[in-house]
């Protein structure tokens, strides 16, 4: 099962996994791009719509799943996003709650609707998708940093809480990838976004896949437990070297 699955990360991660072989449940807002990706994955992916801010909607989703779908063995909580670059004390409160309620709590309702399940059949592999923004804060990041400082806590928290599981949890840390995340930090101005990856290489949506295939695909007594993928020329969430920008 991917999060937030119609575009960037999350939709990278569905073609990596059924390319190689999985079957993935796919779930998003957006009814348009999720029908897209049952068009031409057909019977290897089941979109379900709904938003992991909304707890009833989403466990409900989760436990109306079709024969053949409910043995979740890999959930990747992809869902989530920035919204302003403002100071804090300039910062506005429902680009704060949008926030916190997708990154944190968003990803803690799918992590509890599906991972008991994981460890009553004894497997299972959860992969959240934090960010090199949760290591430490960057100017203007604020909120955002905080939620991704919360996916690490939560990841470490749940790996600790099943390590008497053959469960395996992995947190993957991506620095800059250049996906739609800057278009809607900066609530759809297109300029504005483009000049986050001027003068540098970034990341795709398909790097990060690479690396969540892999975590999937280590032998079972290996746990990827934190992964850091930046781009070459940035060296954290705020020191980033651009040629000629």
């Amino acid at each position: 099962m991917v999060t937030g699955a119609t575009s960037g990360i999350g939709e990278a991660c569905v073609r990596r996994f059924i390319q190689a072989g999985y079957r993935v449940i796919a779930t998003g807002r957006n009814v348009s791009r999720l029908n897209a990706l049952k068009d031409e994955f057909g019977a290897d992916l089941l979109p379900l719509v709904f938003d992991v801010r909304d707890r009833e909607i989403a466990e409900a989703s989760v436990s109306a799943l079709p024969a053949g779908w409910r043995e979740i063995d890999i959930l990747v909580n992809n869902a989530g996003l920035a919204l302003g670059l403002d100071p804090e004390y300039l910062g506005d409160h429902t680009d704060w709650d949008t926030m916190i309620d997708t990154n944190i709590k968003g990803l803690l309702t799918m992590t509890r609707a599906v991972v008991p399940g994981m460890v009553e059949r004894g497997r299972g592999h959860v992969i959240n998708i934090g960010s090199v923004a949760g290591d430490a804060a960057y100017a203007n990041g604020n909120v955002y940093c905080a939620t991704k400082a919360a996916v690490k806590s939560i990841t470490d928290g749940l790996r600790i809480d099943v390590a008497h599981t053959p469960l395996r949890v992995t947190l993957l840390k991506p620095g800059l990838v250049e996906t739609n995340f800057s278009r809607v930090r900066f609530h759809g101005d297109a300029e504005r976004a483009e000049n986050v990856y001027k003068g540098i290489t970034p990341l795709t949506g398909d790097d990060i896949a690479d690396a969540a295939l892999y975590a999937a695909q280590t032998p079972a007594h290996v746990q990827i437990a934190e992964m850091l993928i930046l781009a070459t020329h940035q060296a954290n969430g705020s020191t980033i070297v651009r040629q000629n920008p």
